[in-house]
Formats: structure tokens, C-alpha cells, sequence
């Protein structure tokens, strides 16, 4: 398993496919109200997903800890939203906090992670 993440626009599904041999039929792009298609590589846009299981009140580690048999192969691209002012939305604080809760089980879960930022993928794991 692979998490790449970074900000918003930059360049993290480029980045996937410039290293890992990305093709576009193998790339699920995450929605709110999609589930997850466990036939792709490549989840792209995941904090949407998570925003999803926010409004469900699920918990979207405890979902991919159920799956864990489907996930060794694929590659998690996130936002990180962690960064700047807090919501005052109660919803959009969950949601932040939801995404680090998952992004902190994907690191542990995945072989490697990969911080982008301006189009530039540096290993961290």
C-alpha cells in the first residue's frame, strides 16, 4: 500500500502515475457519497471519501480496517486539510480530524509515503 498527500493542486495524482504506472482505467475517483471500488488501484481525491463518512457517521479507518484484505496493492491520494484555520463548522472540524485519524492508519498500513508539494514527491516512509 502507498499514501502519497500533500495540499490541494499539487501535483499528487501526477506524481502517481509519473512513478507508479498509473493508467487512467485504474483510478477511482472518491466522492462523498461513492463506495470505495476495491477493483482500482488508485483512490484519488480520499478526503472526499472521508467527508462522506463524516455525514454517515461512520468511521472511515474502521472501513478500510474492514477491507484490509483488498487494500496491499492500492494507492491512497489525499488532501491534507490539516493545515490553516480551524472550521467553525462542526462538520468541517470532523471531517479534519476524521482525515488525520485515517491518514495516521494508512502511514502505519502502507509500505511507503510520499509528501508532495509543487509537483515534487519526497519519501517519508
Amino acid at each position: 500500500m502507498v499514501l502519497i498527500f500533500g495540499g490541494a493542486y499539487q501535483g499528487k495524482l501526477e506524481f502517481a502515475q509519473d512513478n507508479f504506472d498509473i493508467k487512467d482505467s485504474d483510478i477511482f475517483r472518491c466522492s462523498e457519497d461513492a463506495d470505495l471500488d476495491y477493483t482500482k488501484k488508485v483512490f484519488v481525491n480520499f478526503h472526499q471519501f472521508i467527508l462522506g463518512c463524516v455525514k454517515r457517521g461512520v468511521e472511515a479507518k474502521d472501513v478500510l480496517a474492514d477491507n484490509r484484505e483488498f487494500l496491499n496493492d492500492k494507492i491512497f491520494i489525499v488532501d491534507d486539510i490539516s493545515q490553516g484555520v480551524v472550521p467553525m463548522d462542526k462538520e468541517l472540524r470532523a471531517w479534519r480530524e476524521m482525515v488525520g485519524r485515517t491518514m495516521l492508519y494508512l502511514s502505519k498500513e502502507s509500505d511507503s509515503v510520499y509528501r508532495v508539494f509543487c509537483g515534487i514527491g519526497q519519501q517519508i516512509k
